[in-house]
């Protein structure tokens, strides 16, 4: 082995404890393979609370009367169109059904 060489590995492996070192102390990721990594993404803090509290509870949902109008309204429409035969059809009398009857 040359001195060169054997300098060279002993600068590398200095430059090397010393990265490790900075990392340690300050927090930071090491990463010396230069690998993506989600690091920067799981850094931030998470704002899902904060964009919840920007909107109302949703009443609608809650409110048992409502929900059972807009069912109501939903079975009337429903009864509607069964007595003008434009419902849904029976299982297994749809456009698929037929065409495999064929």
């Amino acid at each position: 082995m040359s001195s060169s060489s054997l300098r060279t590995m002993l600068a590398q492996a200095a430059i090397r404890g010393v990265t490790e070192a900075r990392a340690k102390i300050f927090g930071h990721v090491l990463n010396p393979t230069g690998q993506r990594s989600a690091h920067k993404i799981l850094r931030k803090k998470f704002i899902g609370e904060k964009v919840v509290s920007w909107y109302p509870d949703d009443v609608q949902k809650e409110d048992p009367l409502i929900v059972q109008r807009r069912e109501q309204e939903r079975l009337s429409k429903l009864e509607m169109l069964k007595r003008r035969g434009k419902g849904p059809p029976k299982k297994g009398q749809g456009k698929r059904a037929a065409k495999r009857n064929k």
